[in-house]
């Protein structure tokens, strides 16, 4: 054995042995209200991001087939050297439209794009200011432009990013960036003061709505219709693989010199190739039925109270929260993976997150609602966390104080 294959397999032993290695689950079915894995087994989806259950929608998947019978598989190349599909054009032109801005440009990540956006933007003039919380894309984005100044401030505290904003040097290009749901803890970022702050600061806001579109607003434009801001976000960056069908996929919404920049310059546009025409027609549909028929985000926020207000009763003590995310902190990072391997066993496919995804003591089981779950499977589902909750000492008195964490 080489040495580096023995120093890998200690730290997969380490993992093991801790509780913390995380299993892959082979699921043989499309992506639904309930899977089917290889082994024959079937459970309640409570993991997936496909808030409106469109993933597996026949006509989402006819617009894909469709695509891809017309366009094949893709260019072969990046856009600037092959051109790309009219798909693409229709995709990004429906996707301003939706959000309001002047232009949108996709990538075959939001990873791609959140990176691609701040590369370009970044200089030797910039600053850039994020949540402790943002998403390891943005985080990781920040690191690879190496902006002149970085800062971050303290989740979800206008006061903390005011005090940064401050420290700004005169005549630097500020950027702040958030999430507008933050993924672990399924709370949303307090738009209306990042927002009164950033024009106060003459600083460019940017938020990373990858969980918010679909899911957030009176017709699901996300988090900046949520707070009534859609024409006061200057940025948005946002997934086509939740909400938006499920597939793949990313784009940055904005001013139309931004989008044409980054066509220019970002790296991941240069050097990559673009989107799949099937993952842009399968996109576009599921955008469509979005706008088109506001019954699956009424149900999708039913699904939610109903969840919430279920687990909520047996004693389990979910975050507060307005979105589509729900998670139960358990404590150490066994524990989590522990309920979440028990809740399987209860036919509950939900997934345990620890250290280093969330900090350590903070583990939980996140629970992720969809549009396409019924009340009866909803049910089922919290009468699983109720026993597995009860099995596991996890359930305090529903009316004692700290029954709702914050």
């Amino acid at each position: 054995m080489k040495p580096l294959e023995a120093e890998l397999r200690r730290e997969l032993g380490e993992l093991a042995a801790g509780g913390a290695l995380k299993r892959f689950r082979e699921i043989a079915s499309p992506q639904g209200p309930e899977v089917r894995f290889a082994d024959g087994s079937e459970a309640i989806c409570l993991c997936s991001n496909d808030y409106l259950g469109l993933a597996a929608d026949p006509a989402v998947v006819e617009a894909a087939g469709r695509g891809l019978r017309e366009h094949g598989a893709g260019t072969a190349s990046v856009r600037f050297i092959c051109g790309l599909f009219t798909p693409h054009l229709e995709l990004e032109r429906d996707l301003a439209g939706f959000l309001g801005a002047e232009r949108a440009l996709s990538y075959v990540s939001c990873w791609n794009a959140n990176q691609a956006l701040l590369d370009t933007l970044a200089g030797d003039r910039t600053w850039i200011l994020s949540d402790e919380l943002n998403h390891a894309s943005i985080i990781d984005g920040i690191r690879l432009a190496r902006p002149a100044g970085k800062a971050v401030y303290a989740h979800a505290d206008p006061g903390a990013l005011e005090a940064e904003l401050g420290r700004v040097p005169p005549g630097h290009r500020c950027l702040v960036v958030t999430d507008g749901v933050f993924s672990m803890e399924g709370d949303l970022a307090p738009l209306p003061e990042i927002v009164e702050l950033t024009e106060e600061h003459s600083a460019t806001l940017i938020v990373d709505d990858s969980h918010g579109l679909g899911v957030l607003g009176p017709t699901g434009r996300g988090t900046a219709e949520h707070f009534g801001l859609t024409d006061r976000v200057d940025i948005v960056t946002g997934t086509l693989g939740k909400a938006l069908g499920g597939a793949a996929g990313g784009f940055v919404a904005g001013d139309a010199a931004l989008c044409e920049l980054l066509e220019q310059r970002s790296r991941a546009q240069l050097f990559s190739n673009g989107l799949p025409p099937s993952v842009a027609c399968g996109a576009r549909e599921a955008l469509r039925i979005l706008r088109d028929d506001p019954g699956r985000l009424e149900r999708l926020h039913a699904n939610v109270a109903r969840f919430r207000d279920g687990v909520a009763a047996t004693g389990l003590r979910p975050l507060d929260g307005e979105s589509a995310i729900v998670p139960i902190v358990v404590g150490e990072t066994r524990d989590a993976i522990a309920m979440s391997d028990a809740l399987l066993e209860q036919g509950v496919f939900a997934i345990g997150f620890g250290y280093p995804v969330v900090p350590e003591g903070t583990a939980r089981v996140r629970v992720q609602l969809s549009a396409a779950l019924s009340d009866a499977q909803i049910d089922r589902a919290v009468a699983a966390f109720a026993a597995v909750g009860e099995s596991r000492g996890l359930l305090v008195a529903p009316d004692q104080p700290g029954s709702t964490a914050t």
